[in-house]
């Protein structure tokens, strides 16, 4: 199984996802950015693009590498990754039903002014322009989509820890 935590850059994704791996026995934690990290490195470079999401290689390869993992060591995958494109959480989520990988899909949530405090104060990363860009496309998907194909986490007045222990809670329980 996987348990796909999504939401927009800044709202505590992998953060959560460091907290919740210790509360799910036989889980491990698989970044999709790292394949996009891959195929970053490719001498010469693909296209130019403004998110490696948009290569058409991403996804698949997110597909395949998460089944074979799952395939190699059995157990859970925690995913923490930000998919806005509705096209592309499609792709992703039915190539991996077509593999029979369940997946438990969350959205951490925090309303803007809270997110925007977050992403200006981050202690680790600073202010990001970077992660201030998905704000209002966040949104947007949130608004036409997102929130109806996930379990809403909001983490508006929840620590971190609470929103690992809520969404353990959650995949527990199923």
């Amino acid at each position: 199984m996987i348990v796909w935590l999504n939401g927009t850059h800044g709202v505590g994704k992998t953060t959560t996802a460091e907290l919740l791996q210790p509360l799910l026995p036989d889980s491990r934690i698989l970044d999709a950015e790292k394949v996009g990290e891959v195929l970053m490195d490719i001498k010469p470079g693909l296209p130019h693009t403004t998110n490696f999401q948009h290569w058409d290689p991403w996804r698949p390869l997110v597909v395949e590498t998460a089944r074979r993992v799952i395939q190699y060591t059995g157990g859970t995958l925690i995913m923490p990754m930000t998919v806005l494109v509705e096209s592309y959480w499609r792709e992703i989520s039915e190539g991996l039903a077509t593999h029979d990988v369940r997946i438990q899909h969350f959205v951490l949530h925090a309303d803007q002014a809270t997110l925007r405090e977050r992403i200006l104060n981050d202690a680790v990363l600073g202010p990001s322009a970077f992660r201030f860009e998905y704000v209002d496309p966040y949104a947007e998907a949130a608004r036409t989509w997102l929130h109806a194909e996930a379990e809403v986490i909001d983490t508006t007045q929840l620590t971190p820890h609470q929103a690992a222990q809520q969404i353990a809670e959650s995949v527990q329980s199923r």
